[in-house]
């Protein structure tokens, strides 16, 4: 019999990390095969909460954040690419880039969460932000998000035009928080295990196996 999983991954739409490790999670789980069962519920962590509407160009908001050079910048985006591309993920952010507020997205994933369209919508948004550069504060950003994950872009636009889920989205952030998360991505596993950061494939399989021996 299949090894049930409950995965909870903690992350942020505005995280490099986060689709480089979501990926490797996925593949690690494809290797897995027959033998876990998991269930991936995507929870709500937002690394720039006080980010204004109209967002902060990166480097200069890697600059003022984490005291990183243009140049340090640059080799930390490159190096970005080439661990996204590894796992089959296509990053295109260069020097123009924005870092934008992310709490609608989440928003929008916890009513996906409900109607069943979690991951696609989780991915639909990360194409969007890392692949095709756009601003996910844009509520037609995020509707065509939407409509590509093959949800209800009229369900998700009366969402967006009120404060729905908005006190659901703080009360897992904060939950999450309470447990220690402080930076992402946090996948918990059977809120027993935590594997932190965009791990490869090699590593996530190591340790789903790990975990599967211990049960």
């Amino acid at each position: 019999m299949p090894r049930p999983l409950r995965i909870d991954f903690v992350s942020d739409i505005s995280c490099p990390w986060c689709i480089i490790g979501l990926r490797g999670l996925e593949i690690a789980l494809e290797r897995m095969g027959d033998a876990v069962q998991a269930e991936i519920h995507f929870q709500p962590f937002e690394l720039n909460p006080a980010m204004a509407p109209e967002g902060e160009n990166i480097v200069e908001h890697i600059g003022r954040k984490y005291g990183a050079t243009p140049e340090q910048s640059a080799a930390n985006r490159a190096t970005i690419r080439e661990r996204a591309a590894a796992v089959g993920f296509t990053m295109a952010m260069g020097d123009d880039a924005r870092i934008y507020n992310s709490f609608d997205a989440h928003r929008l994933l916890h009513w996906a969460g409900i109607e069943g369209g979690q991951a696609a919508l989780k991915h639909a948004l990360f194409d969007s932000y890392f692949t095709r550069g756009e601003d996910i504060s844009d509520h037609a950003v995020l509707l065509a998000a939407v409509t590509r994950a093959g949800l209800d872009a009229d369900a998700a636009r009366a969402i967006l035009s009120s404060d729905r889920y908005a006190a659901e989205v703080r009360e897992a952030e904060r939950l999450w928080q309470g447990r220690g998360i402080q930076s992402v991505p946090a996948i918990v596993i059977d809120n027993r295990y935590l594997i932190s950061g965009g791990q490869p494939p090699e590593s996530f399989e190591q340790a789903l196996r790990q975990i599967t021996a211990d049960a």
